[in-house]
């Protein structure tokens, strides 16, 4: 009798442990709803399922399982859900682009529409992640997607959203950017990679109005910006970010600051980080819609094949799809430092420098570029060190579009050309050229209370009358 009563509580113990699980089950396998990820046929559905059934039981992983690749049109992440690509497995996005829906907000700059719609979507949620050691993968090639054929969708936006995690997953082959956040708060991006060559304009994290951002131990091969710092609402700032142990390799900029710049960026810090085979710049920081950016620091970083490690411009210009009819007003562009840095552009041509301007009356204020080694091939002519018409980046100059390194072309200085800065300070500063060169190493244009010491031509110390200065 006592063994019987022993192994009926036991059943009733087991009974009970079971009906706890599966009440309280936070894991959400796409496969339990109807999900056939055999590649081919399209689960959408299932996959939004498991997601609306995930955050309605109070959170949980929805699982896209190893070894298989589940194939979707736009959905929709919800609050407390982890979307857990397991390694091996793929989300692919459809080839379709009316499988993408039209409620997932825009793209913010102007004559880009696009680009509107995406394949992951989130507003006004909170308590999300991304995670897995599987792919995500936007099936953006342009046999699939081009501006002709409908549009070209992102893989991510994420709209007024709080406290995100995106964690070891890999993201590749988006139509457009790979992600959009939108005035985000408290987001954390680690160990992820991005792959993102098979079309235009395939940025990386574009960060918009986001706050409390921190981006580490990543990897980025990019066909545009592999990571953007803007703020296309006057009222939403985008600060207090923080980037480091990355690696950037891309078709345009390692790291865009501005541009869309309606409201306030500041409180940047990038460090440990390495650029690789960029064609534009390593760090391009642009103010020109109205806003104020300020208070970033730039260390440890190591370039390569990158011709302008520092592009900086001060100027005018409308980028933003909402932007008001009247010009913004130039307010202010001030303190910056970039640090210990390496850039070694021996194998690129003679259009490599340090590059900052701003505009006359309208001061880029107090950089510091301290403990650099500076690395070029050289090939400047006399006629380039004679050059005396470097265009301004004004709107006739601008023909409504952005302020680019093409529109002024060759530079008159082999190292640093500044212009229109207020606070230049360059300390220990060397500069290698490995050919012959007719321009000046330091180049200054109405740069006022400038204190350049400890500058270094070929490891000798060089003269003022190296210094050309206007």
């Amino acid at each position: 009798m006592k063994i019987y009563l022993k192994k009926q509580n036991l059943y009733t113990v087991l009974i009970i442990l079971f009906t706890h699980i599966t009440v309280f089950a936070t894991d959400f396998n796409v496969l339990d709803y109807g999900a056939k990820a055999d590649g081919i046929t399209l689960d959408t559905k299932a996959v939004q399922n498991a997601i609306d059934a995930c955050t309605k039981s109070g959170g949980g992983k929805v699982i896209i399982p190893s070894g298989k690749t589940v194939v979707i049109g736009t959905i929709y992440l919800k609050d407390f859900v982890t979307l857990h690509v397991e390694n091996g497995g793929v989300l692919l996005g459809s080839p379709n682009y009316n499988d993408y829906a039209t409620d997932t907000h825009k793209n913010m700059y102007k004559n880009e529409p696009h680009m509107n719609r995406c394949l992951i979507f989130a507003k006004d949620a909170k308590n999300f992640a991304i995670e897995g050691f599987g792919s995500i993968d936007g099936n953006g090639y342009k046999k699939n997607f081009t501006k002709k054929k409908g549009g070209r969708p992102m893989l991510l936006r994420f709209l007024n959203c709080n406290k995100i995690q995106l964690k070891n997953i890999t993201l590749k082959n988006p139509a457009a950017w790979t992600s959009a956040w939108l005035y985000c708060n408290e987001i954390t991006v680690e160990g992820i990679k991005i792959l993102s060559r098979v079309n235009n304009n395939g940025d990386g994290l574009d960060f918009d109005g986001c706050t409390d951002v921190r981006v580490s131990n990543s990897s980025f091969d990019t066909s545009d910006d592999s990571i953007c710092l803007q703020a296309s609402m006057p009222d939403k700032p985008c600060k207090n970010v923080v980037v480091t142990n990355c690696t950037f390799t891309s078709k345009w900029a390692g790291m865009r600051i501005g541009l869309l710049s309606r409201g306030n960026i500041e409180s940047v810090t990038v460090s440990n980080c390495t650029f690789n085979d960029i064609q534009d710049s390593g760090l391009k920081i642009q103010l020109n819609e109205g806003g104020i950016m300020q208070n970033m620091v730039f260390s440890n970083l190591v370039m390569k094949n990158v011709p302008r490690p520092v592009f900086m411009t001060f100027a005018q210009q409308k980028a933003c799809v909402d932007a008001p009819e009247e010009m913004y007003p130039m307010k202010a562009m001030k303190n910056f430092t970039f640090q210990n840095i390496i850039a070694d552009n021996t194998a690129l041509d003679k259009n490599s420098a340090f590059f900052i301007t701003g505009m006359p009356k309208h001061y880029i204020e107090n950089i510091i570029l301290k403990d650099i080694q500076f690395l070029v091939s050289g090939g400047g002519t006399q006629e380039d060190a004679n050059k005396s018409k470097i265009n301004e980046y004004t709107l006739e100059v601008l023909k409504g579009w952005w302020p680019e390194f093409s529109l002024v072309g060759t530079l008159p200085a082999s190292g640093i050309f500044a212009r229109h800065v207020d606070g230049l300070v360059v300390d220990n500063f060397n500069l290698i050229i490995t050919n012959n060169d007719h321009r000046k190493p330091i180049v200054l244009h109405d740069v006022l209370n400038d204190n350049i010491h400890n500058v270094f031509l070929n490891k000798k110390s060089i003269e003022a009358n190296q210094i050309n200065r206007k």
